[in-house]
């Protein structure tokens, strides 16, 4: 059990940043749908999911390789740094350069004209996540957890305070003519609205490259195309990959406000109802942090443990615990949607959506343990079969959120993202038998996921006037799951103790 505490903790560190960084971005929620329309915050998702799916192109599995190929025992682990960050940096700033020079033509074409300056933008926030990401791997594989959380959280909290500057301080100090007026108006353009969203986001990057002085002095500049192709044939899969799972998650943005048919939701463009979609998402946020802070912690830890004889156990420990962990989160959060919802989502407008979040969170959750089941292709060499998976998963994904859509709004697109994640699983879980076989708990798993939801629906069906019944009722839920997880797992329990 020593190896799972170890696991337990770095996650607990990641994922404690985690939660702070983005409890520290979602003080930015209320904001933005306080200060913004639907549709103005449906060009910030829309744009942002975009970003999300080119980030995965400008790194094109490096990270992962990097892992891969650091941790062997004839690696140099210098020169694998050396090599896939010089890669990175020639190719992002490639790629850049052409969404630059076509920033105007790039804007048109999504339907945004005059607004060249955010893909100007975006070009330079891109850029630079490509460029950090392995000196991010290197931390989490040398275990350097706290830099790695005092980085991400400074980033954060930079772009958060640039945001309230720009958006809350700097125009009520030139309205009240305060002493410092004068300065603000020089760097503040009264004409931006959602551009100062991503100036803030592209200036709190910059920081992430002075923060991280120490991992770029080691870098030595090393190319070499015979040392970079094995790398590559290893990492490609891992692009596709990636670029589907991006597409899983983020496609029913963009699909919403092209397919969804016009006067859906009455007088609502469908730009706003991307707007309530994108902010409502946000919610399941919670799920995605833990799935996140594993992610951080577990791939190091199992490339670091694959040589061991009793990984397989090691693993099946590993994701039960995951499981029972996601499915209490999945509960609380979704008993507790009315107020989450009302400090997170300040207009009436964006609280509408809040019944697709329980759907999104399970979703999550499924995502979550397709990244623990992915284990066996990535130690087995076999990422062809991730990119295999994913593929599959984006195909699901397209056509459930073509069926579903035009029939039930946004409310489908969070079903769908449920579909795609749990048919994902299932079909890795049975591939992943045959090459790496690993004896998951399946049973359990399966008992904990159905009494969360049980519970949850059994809560959601009783109509209650008193507010202090309403919360016993969740409580007893919350407890009724906790002594189901007791009962279980008393005896591993029991061995954690002692351990």
């Amino acid at each position: 059990m020593g190896l799972v505490q170890k696991l337990a903790g770095e996650t607990v560190l990641y994922g404690f940043s985690s939660i702070i960084g983005r409890l520290l971005n979602y003080f930015l929620v209320p904001l933005y749908t306080a200060v913004f329309l639907p549709a103005e915050y449906g060009i910030v998702t829309e744009l942002y999911a975009y970003l999300a799916f080119f980030n995965i192109i400008y790194v094109y599995g490096l990270e992962t390789a990097y892992f891969r190929f650091s941790t062997k025992e004839d690696a140099s682990e210098n020169e694998i740094y050396g090599l896939t960050i010089t890669a990175i940096l020639i190719t992002s700033i490639l790629f850049s350069s052409v969404i630059f020079i076509f920033s105007s033509d790039i804007a048109s074409l999504l339907g945004y004209p005059g607004q060249t300056i955010l893909i100007s933008w975006i070009a330079g926030i891109l850029a630079i996540d490509a460029v950090v990401a392995i000196p991010f791997a290197r931390l989490r594989l040398q275990s350097d957890a706290r830099y790695f959380v005092f980085v991400k959280l400074s980033n954060i909290s930079l772009n958060v305070l640039l945001n309230l500057f720009f958006i809350v301080f700097a125009p009520i100090a030139i309205e009240n003519n305060y002493s410092l007026s004068t300065a603000v108006s020089t760097i503040y353009n009264p004409n931006w609205g959602i551009e100062y969203i991503f100036l803030s986001n592209l200036i709190a990057n910059f920081l992430m490259i002075l923060l991280l002085w120490r991992s770029f002095m080691d870098w030595k500049i090393t190319f070499s195309w015979k040392r970079l192709a094995p790398l590559l044939v290893y990492a490609y899969p891992i692009l596709f990959t990636g670029l589907a799972g991006v597409t899983n998650e983020m496609l029913s943005r963009v699909m919403l406000r092209h397919w969804l048919p016009e006067g859906f939701y009455g007088d609502q463009s469908n730009l706003a109802a991307l707007g309530i979609f994108g902010a409502c998402y946000k919610i399941s946020v919670f799920m995605t942090l833990a799935v996140q802070a594993f992610r951080y912690a577990a791939e190091p830890f199992f490339f670091s443990n694959a040589n061991d004889k009793n990984s397989p156990n090691l693993f099946a420990n590993v994701m039960n615990w995951f499981i029972i962990f996601g499915a209490f989160s999945f509960l609380a959060i979704s008993l507790n949607l009315d107020w989450i919802g009302y400090i997170f989502l300040r207009s009436p407008e964006y609280r509408e959506g809040l019944a697709i979040v329980p759907y999104l969170l399970m979703g999550g959750l499924f995502l979550g343990i397709y990244y623990n089941l992915s284990v066996w292709y990535k130690l087995t060499d076999k990422t062809i079969y991730g990119a295999y998976l994913s593929i599959g998963g984006a195909g699901l994904t397209v056509i459930s959120n073509l069926i579903l859509i035009p029939v039930l709004g946004y409310f489908g697109s969070a079903i769908a993202t449920l579909i795609t994640y749990s048919g994902m699983t299932i079909a890795s879980y049975f591939l992943g038998r045959k090459s790496f076989p690993i004896p998951y708990q399946v049973i359990k798993g399966f008992i904990y996921l159905t009494s969360a939801t049980l519970l949850l629906l059994a809560v959601q069906s009783l109509q209650l006037s008193s507010l202090v019944l309403e919360v016993i009722i969740r409580l007893s839920a919350v407890v009724t799951f906790i002594l189901i997880v007791f009962i279980i797992e008393r005896q591993n329990l029991k061995n954690f103790s002692n351990s």
